[in-house]
């Protein structure tokens, strides 16, 4: 059903990942209540120091201030977010499907309207790291005409911008309830268990290609319901691995001609 959208700042979170300087939470604050965000949380800052926040942040932005939630790592505080942008100043390597903030910001229009969505910003002297943008679905880029790091607060802003900008002239898609960021790292844990398990990815840097998994998923975001059959997928031959290898052990091997063993509960002899 289409019809004017306007979107529900609660459900867009501001993660600012390891940030070392206090100013630079205020300002981010700052900007978020001028462009009508509201929820921030901050990751094992380098100094939480809430007078300097206070300075930077100004009066008119204390009720943001007040409300941070602080985590110690980053997997903790995207656990529940269902759709989870990161943003990078480097490209090339893992970092290969990049979009422009205004480009993502139409997106976000209609999947915040059912789901959490988290953007993560990293510290401002090396941003975030390989290990930390498996986390996200998708990575944003600013793009700039020379030196391509910008500070932390101005970064928050311009993505800030952007969706307010896309919110005051999108109209509303339908966007269903997308898998959480704990059921998604659930999911790729059992893939890889199962893939090593049966030879298809090597043991040895098994994270190389599910690195490969998780860009292929990140391009058709996951609903719960989906990432469930796909574990289901998972334990089904994970049942089947274990049964034939109990046939073999009795000398019952499957019938060729079925596909499958005589046996027809091997749940009950493992």
């Amino acid at each position: 059903m289409n019809g004017d959208i306007k979107i529900n700042p609660e459900n867009i979170s501001i993660v600012l990942n390891r940030p070392r300087f206090p100013e630079n939470i205020g300002a981010a604050a700052r900007a978020m209540h001028n462009m009508g965000l509201s929820r921030l949380m901050v990751v094992d800052p380098e100094n939480y120091d809430i007078e300097k926040i206070m300075r930077l942040a100004t009066h008119e932005s204390g009720a943001i201030v007040n409300r941070i939630k602080i985590y110690d790592d980053l997997e903790s505080a995207v656990a529940s977010m269902n759709y989870v942008i990161g943003t990078t100043a480097r490209l090339g390597g893992e970092r290969q499907s990049i979009q422009k903030p205004a480009d993502l910001a139409q997106r976000l229009i209609s999947i915040s309207s059912n789901n959490n969505v988290a953007i993560i910003f990293g510290p401002e002297d090396r941003g975030l790291t390989n290990e930390e943008i498996r986390f996200c679905h998708v990575l944003i880029n600013i793009p700039t005409a020379k030196f391509s790091s910008i500070n932390l607060a101005q970064s928050v802003m311009i993505v800030c911008y952007e969706i307010f900008k896309a919110n005051r002239k999108t109209r509303s898609t339908f966007s269903p309830r997308l898998a959480s960021r704990h059921e998604l790292d659930g999911m790729y844990d059992q893939l890889k268990d199962i893939l090593v398990r049966i030879d298809y990815i090597l043991d040895e840097n098994p994270d190389y290609w599910m690195n490969k998994l998780r860009h292929f998923f990140s391009r058709l975001p996951l609903r719960a319901r989906e990432v469930s059959i796909i574990r289901g997928i998972c334990r089904q031959v994970n049942w089947y691995g274990k049964k034939c290898y109990l046939d073999g052990k009795k000398k019952n091997p499957p019938d060729p001609a079925l596909g499958i063993s005589n046996i027809k509960t091997p749940d009950d002899e493992s």
